[in-house]
């Protein structure tokens, strides 16, 4: 089992992640702003960290397989998460993604379509900046793993679709659950197939 430090531990989909990887039984330390936030599972410990504070992050992620961002990218950096994981000497280093920046057609991404909502333009937007300076890393082994369009809670159901750059959508939308989310990126974390690498998950 493997030893995962988990950044973000206490939001919507930090916390199906924490589950998830509880579940399967593996170690996580869950790393939030607020620690009492986070839920009592086996094989977790709770700590409190600053996604702003490169060096204490950096020690909070050293020594783990692997680590994963699981925080709203309007609300910390990617430049100092990126630099905390390189500092830690953990080389696995996963990102909770955006759908915004998944292709709709050949070169067009979804944040820059005249129907994406406006509200979630800016996160959508520091998402797709996110990925674009990730392409740009070759000393860790990164997977920014996108969710469809509708990012919400619901069941843990297993039945999904793997894409890479484009946005997956059926007869019903585009969407997937936090929980079925959480399945993919466990399983990424086990069986490594998109390192340096973007994918995405949905219906």
């Amino acid at each position: 089992m493997a030893n995962i430090a988990l950044i973000g531990a206490s939001g919507n989909a930090g916390s199906r992640i924490l589950k998830e990887l509880s579940d399967r039984g593996h170690g996580v330390t869950a790393i939030a702003r607020n620690p009492e936030k986070i839920a009592a599972l086996p094989g977790v410990t709770a700590v409190k960290g600053d996604v702003f504070d490169k060096i204490g992050l950096a020690a909070l992620i050293r020594g783990h397989d692997a680590v994963i961002s699981a925080v709203h990218f309007t609300a910390s950096d990617p430049g100092i998460l990126i630099e905390a994981a390189r500092n830690s000497g953990v080389k696995r280093y996963l990102v909770v993604g955006g759908a915004g920046s998944l292709e709709v057609a050949p070169g067009v991404r979804l944040v820059t379509t005249p129907d994406f909502p406006a509200a979630y333009k800016a996160e959508a937007s520091k998402g797709a900046d996110f990925l674009d300076l990730l392409r740009t890393v070759d000393d860790l082994d990164w997977t920014f793993l996108s969710p469809s369009a509708m990012f919400v809670p619901g069941e843990r159901t297993g039945k999904f679709h793997l894409g890479r750059d484009q946005l997956l959508s059926n007869e019903n939308g585009s969407s997937i659950s936090f929980e079925d989310y959480a399945i993919a990126l466990a399983d990424e974390i086990e069986n490594p197939r998109h390192v340096k690498q973007r994918f995405t998950v949905g219906y």
